[in-house]
C-alpha cells in the first residue's frame, strides 16, 4: 500500500522532513518511490519555507490511490490540496504531563487493589486468627519453662 509520509533528514533536535511516496513496507528514513516536498516544524507558521509541496505530483499520488498519514493530511490541508482532517478529540491535551500520568494511572490502580483487597482480607484474617491463637499455647510453656529456670537458679 502506498502512503504519502513524512522521512526525517536533519541533526539531533533540528528536525527537517521530506513528504515522501513510499510503501508502507519501508523504513521511515529508508527507501521512497518519490519525493514530492518538504516541511521544516521549527519556522513560524506564517513563513513560506515552513511547507513546500508539489502539489501536482501529489494530487496524481492521490488519484493512484497512495493514503496521506495523519500528520500528513494536515499539512495538505493547510496547503489547501486536500480537505482539513477532523480535529481529534483527546481531552487530555490540555493538562500538564505531570498530571495526567497521576489521574490516568494511580485511580484505576487504586480502584482495581481495593477489589483484590476485599476478596481476600476475608480468608486471610481467618488463617491469622488461627494462627495467633496457636501462637500463644507454644509461646506460654516457654516462659513457664523460663520462669522454672530461674527459679532453680535462686535455689542453688
Amino acid at each position: 500500500m502506498l502512503k504519502i509520509r513524512l522521512s526525517m533528514i536533519g541533526a539531533k533536535k533540528r528536525p527537517i522532513y521530506k513528504i515522501v511516496i513510499a510503501d508502507s513496507r519501508f523504513p521511515r528514513d529508508g527507501r521512497f518511490i518519490e519525493k514530492v516536498g518538504l516541511f521544516n516544524p521549527l519556522l513560524p507558521k506564517e513563513k513560506k519555507e515552513r511547507i513546500k509541496i508539489e502539489t501536482e505530483r501529489v494530487k496524481h499520488w492521490l488519484s493512484k490511490g497512495a493514503k496521506p498519514t495523519v500528520r500528513v493530511s494536515r499539512i495538505l490541508g493547510e496547503a489547501q490540496i486536500m480537505p482539513m482532517p477532523k480535529a481529534g478529540n483527546n481531552p487530555q491535551k490540555a493538562i500538564p504531563k505531570k498530571d495526567r500520568k497521576k489521574d490516568g494511572k494511580e485511580e484505576p490502580k487504586k480502584e482495581a487493589p481495593k477489589q483484590e483487597v476485599k476478596k481476600e482480607e476475608p480468608k486471610k484474617e481467618a488463617p491469622k486468627q488461627e494462627a495467633k491463637k496457636e501462637e500463644p499455647k507454644k509461646e506460654a510453656p516457654k516462659q513457664e519453662a523460663k520462669k522454672e529456670e530461674p527459679k532453680k537458679e535462686e535455689k542453688k
